[in-house]
């Protein structure tokens, strides 16, 4: 299907995943817009997510779907239920959008996107869950290249080509100023590396499981001293209101003070004080690449996951550490083989990780 000779109009893409996902969908957003400048992007996402879209002036209008409260209303009253979701689906729909792009690997958007009436369904066939949809590209899993390339290979659907590769993320001035001015009142020391960031959560993607993807917080301590010893450096300790007690328990485990920016930012603000650090220490996740699109230089550590598949992108100068044994990465087709010890994040050293850090430094 190509529209070279009828460009689309309107597309509405569909991405209901976490900071990491919508942000791994803002190149090919901005892609849309290069080959096609006149069209019109609609975007299905979660509430979280849409503060990440606000401020990309390459979508035209969001539409928020928060599946937990759409159950809690149909718990409460079928009747309200159908009327409040149909008025979602109602804002879609009267945009006439020409495509839909979507990435959500679920049937029930399919569907719904039929049932509206959007002519062109684009998706991939993820476990039989195309039913709904009339262009399908074959999925397995993501294995071997980048989500990013995923999303972009959509474009070939729509006959555009790729021009850019970078995540997107605007910040305001602000967002700068918020961080130039929590930063004012923790000077770094003359001759120091100035401020570190460290990340010692990984963000909601992974729920309950996501301390299955974290370096254990008593390692995160021993290296943020070490980084203070070694360069005079300032860390920060940065994550989402859930990530409160971990932030604590580094910072409680630490011989060296740390300053706490923990539930104390929105999206924009962590990006806006990862862009003024130094350096940014982060788990796989969300908050990896919100540092990435700021444009923050990122040390990342991985275990279950592929770097490859979910790393920082483009990577440039950005450094993934890693433990090579012979079961990482465990993490294939969306689940996580069935093990405890996590000896690919247990057995990465401090050393290492400080070593790593030290050559780039």
């Amino acid at each position: 299907m190509h529209f070279q000779s009828h460009p689309p109009k309107k597309v509405l893409i569909i991405n209901t995943f976490g900071v990491g996902d919508v942000l791994f969908t803002t190149p090919l957003i901005r892609n849309l817009k290069l080959n096609f400048p006149e069209l019109f992007i609609g975007f299905v996402c979660n509430e979280r997510t849409a503060e990440l879209l606000h401020s990309n002036t390459d979508v035209d209008r969001i539409f928020i779907y928060e599946r937990d409260k759409f159950q809690k209303v149909y718990q409460a009253s079928t009747i309200t239920f159908v009327r409040r979701f149909w008025q979602f689906l109602k804002g879609i729909k009267n945009e006439h959008f020409d495509a839909v792009l979507d990435v959500s690997l679920s049937r029930g958007t399919g569907f719904l996107t039929w049932l509206i009436g959007i002519k062109h369904r684009i998706g991939y066939d993820y476990k039989k869950r195309c039913l709904f949809l009339n262009h399908r590209i074959p999925l397995a899993g993501y294995e071997r290249k980048h989500v990013v390339e995923y999303y972009l290979s959509l474009l070939e659907e729509l006959g555009g080509m790729v021009y850019s590769k970078n995540l997107e993320l605007t910040l305001t001035r602000a967002d700068e100023r918020w961080a130039e001015e929590f930063l004012a009142g923790h000077r770094a020391p003359a001759g120091s590396i100035s401020f570190i960031g460290m990340v010692p959560g990984g963000g909601a993607s992974w729920g309950k499981e996501s301390e299955f993807k974290r370096w254990p917080a008593e390692k995160f301590a021993k290296l943020a001293d070490k980084l203070i010893e070694k360069f005079s450096a300032k860390i920060i300790l940065m994550g989402d209101k859930s990530e409160m007690e971990l932030c604590a328990q580094v910072s409680g485990m630490m011989a060296h003070p740390a300053i706490m920016a923990c539930a104390q930012t929105n999206l924009h603000q962590c990006a806006a004080l990862a862009r003024k650090c130094s350096l940014m220490i982060v788990n796989d996740g969300g908050p990896l690449h919100l540092a990435v699109a700021a444009g923050a230089r990122t040390v990342s550590i991985f275990g279950p996951v592929d770097e490859h598949v979910y790393g920082p992108y483009p990577k440039d100068s950005h450094v993934v550490i890693k433990k090579e044994i012979a079961c990482r990465p465990c993490y294939r087709r969306f689940r996580r083989a069935n093990c405890e010890h996590i000896s690919c994040l247990s057995q990465l050293t401090v050393e290492e990780a400080l070593e790593r850090i030290e050559s780039i430094s």
